[in-house]
C-alpha cells in the first residue's frame, strides 16, 4: 500500500487527492496545509468581499466530513524541507513525513515590493480568508482605498473593492492596464473604461513610500491644520499617506498590495527538485526526481503554443495538471496535453481576453480592428493562429481559444481573417468541417 503525501490544500491538492482515491481505493493519502481554514479557492475571495458569498462560500468542498469519508489525513504545517532520495518531508510542526509519492501542489504567493511602509497595519494583500477578513472590516462605503497593482488578479480584486462603494484609487507602474495580457490600445481602453466608471487610475507610476500620520512633517502639519480648523478634504484624516513617484500624495483608509505573485518553492531549496521559475515538470508532471511530482500554480510545465515551459497560475490548468500528476503517481501512464496562457477577465463590465502568443512571434503576421469601445487582435505564426486578445468583443471568445489552443491550420482563412478579423466564426466552422471530412476519409482509408 503505497503512501501519497501531497503538499498543499488548494484546488490541485483537493483535486489529486481526489483522483488518486478514486484509482487506489486503499492508498494512504496525506494532504498538507498551512492555513486554519478547511481547503478553499482564492477566486471566490472577490465574491466574498463583494458579499455574494459567505466564507463557507469559498470551501472548495461543502461538507464538513469530504476528506475523513474518503479516509484522506489532513495536517495542519508547512513544508519546510524535501528529501527526494530518502522519501521524506520535513515539516513546520516536527513531524516528517515518509511517502512513497510527493505532489508538490503549494501554490503561490504575494510578492511584496521593498517600499517603506510595506508593512504598516493598513496595508493589506488580498490573498487568503484572513486577508479577506482584515479588508472587509476597512473597507466600508467611502472608504479611501489605494491599490497597487492593476494585473489580471489586480483588476479582479478592484472590481470587488468598487462594488463595496469605496473610493478607489489604482496605481500600475506598467504604462497600461493589465500589461501582461494587454498590448497598449487595449490596456488603455480598460483604463478609460475603469475611469469612466469612478475609479482613479494612475499608470507608468509606482508608490515610492506609505506614510503613517505623524511619520513627516506635512503630515503632521496637515493634522495641525485640521485640528485648528484650516483643513480641508485632505490626509488630515487619513491613517496613511500613499506618496506616488508622479509627486502625487493621496489619503487613505487601506492600502491594497497586488503587485503579482509567486511560486511557493522556497523550501525546495537545497533539495534534488530542479527549478526554474516554478517547480520544472515533464508531460507526466513528474519533476526530475522520480516519485516527485507537481501541479498548480507552482508547477512549471510545457506550453504547445510557446513552445516553452511556463507558470500558468490559473484554475482550470491546475486542476487539469492535479489530475495528469495523481493518475501517474498511482501508475496509469497520463500525458498532459499542454498549458496555454489562458485569460477572460471582467473589468466593472467589459470583457477583455488574451490567448497564447498575444503578442506575436517573430516572423508572423498579424491583423488588427479597433473601434470606439472595442478591440481585436489575432497572431500569426505562418497559417496558425497563435495568440490573440480583445477588449468588449464576446461574441466569439470561445472560437478564439479554440483556434489558438486547436493551433489549427487556417489555409486560405489566415489571409482572410488577416484581411477581416471579424471573420473567426466562419473560419473556424470552415476548417472543423474540413478537418472532419479529412478524417473521415482517412477512416474510410483505413477501413
Amino acid at each position: 500500500m503505497a503512501h501519497h503525501v501531497i503538499l498543499g490544500a488548494g484546488p490541485a491538492g483537493v483535486i489529486a487527492a481526489e483522483t488518486i482515491r478514486k484509482q487506489a481505493p486503499h492508498d494512504q493519502i496525506t494532504i498538507v496545509g498551512d492555513e486554519a481554514e478547511p481547503p478553499y479557492s482564492r477566486m471566490a475571495i472577490p465574491y466574498l468581499l463583494i458579499g455574494n458569498i459567505q466564507e463557507d462560500g469559498t470551501y472548495l468542498r461543502k461538507s464538513a466530513t469530504h476528506f475523513e469519508a474518503l479516509n484522506v489525513k489532513q495536517v495542519s504545517a508547512r513544508a519546510q524541507r524535501v528529501d527526494g532520495a530518502g522519501k521524506q518531508v520535513h515539516l513546520s510542526n516536527c513531524e516528517v513525513l515518509a511517502f512513497d509519492k510527493l505532489l508538490i501542489a503549494t501554490g503561490s504567493r504575494p510578492v511584496q515590493p521593498p517600499i517603506p511602509g510595506i508593512d504598516s497595519p493598513e496595508v493589506q494583500t488580498c490573498w487568503t480568508l484572513e486577508d479577506a477578513r482584515a479588508i472587509m472590516a476597512l473597507a466600508k462605503p467611502g472608504a479611501r482605498v489605494v491599490q497597487m497593482g492593476a494585473g489580471f488578479i489586480g483588476c479582479i480584486i478592484m472590481e470587488a473593492l468598487a462594488a463595496r462603494g469605496v473610493q478607489l484609487t489604482v496605481v500600475e507602474m506598467g504604462d497600461r492596464m493589465v500589461p501582461r495580457m494587454m498590448g497598449p490600445v487595449a490596456g488603455g481602453m480598460i483604463r478609460d473604461w475603469v475611469q469612466n466608471k469612478g475609479v482613479q487610475v494612475f499608470t507608468g507610476a509606482k508608490v515610492t513610500s506609505i506614510q503613517r500620520q505623524g511619520e513627516s512633517s506635512g503630515g503632521l502639519l496637515s493634522k495641525l491644520a485640521g485640528m485648528l480648523g484650516g483643513g480641508s478634504q485632505d490626509a488630515s484624516d487619513a491613517p496613511v499617506t500613499v506618496v506616488l513617484s508622479n509627486g502625487k500624495k493621496i489619503p487613505a483608509d487601506l492600502v491594497i498590495s497586488a503587485t503579482g505573485v509567486k511560486p511557493c518553492i522556497d523550501f525546495l531549496e537545497g533539495s534534488d527538485v530542479k527549478c526554474l521559475q516554478g517547480v520544472l515538470t515533464d508531460e507526466h508532471l513528474q519533476t526530475n526526481v522520480p516519485g516527485v511530482y507537481a501541479a498548480g500554480d507552482c508547477a512549471e510545465a510545457f506550453d504547445k503554443v510557446s513552445g516553452k515551459t511556463i507558470v500558468s497560475a490559473i484554475q482550470p490548468n491546475a486542476a487539469e495538471q492535479a489530475r495528469v500528476a495523481a493518475l501517474n503517481m498511482v501508475g496509469k501512464t497520463t500525458y498532459l496535453k499542454g498549458v496555454t496562457q489562458i485569460n477572460v477577465l471582467d473589468t466593472l463590465g467589459l470583457i477583455s481576453t488574451s490567448f497564447g502568443n498575444w503578442e506575436g512571434v517573430s516572423g508572423g503576421e498579424s491583423a488588427t480592428l479597433t473601434t470606439d469601445s472595442r478591440h481585436l487582435s489575432l497572431q500569426f505564426s505562418g497559417d496558425v493562429m497563435v495568440g490573440c486578445n480583445s477588449v468588449g468583443w464576446t461574441d466569439h471568445v470561445g472560437v478564439m481559444r479554440g483556434l489558438v489552443e486547436g493551433q489549427v491550420h487556417l489555409g486560405e482563412w489566415k489571409d482572410k481573417l488577416i484581411e477581416d478579423p471579424t471573420q473567426l466564426m466562419r473560419a473556424y466552422l470552415a476548417r472543423s468541417q474540413a478537418q472532419g471530412e479529412w478524417s473521415g476519409a482517412n477512416d474510410t482509408r483505413r477501413r
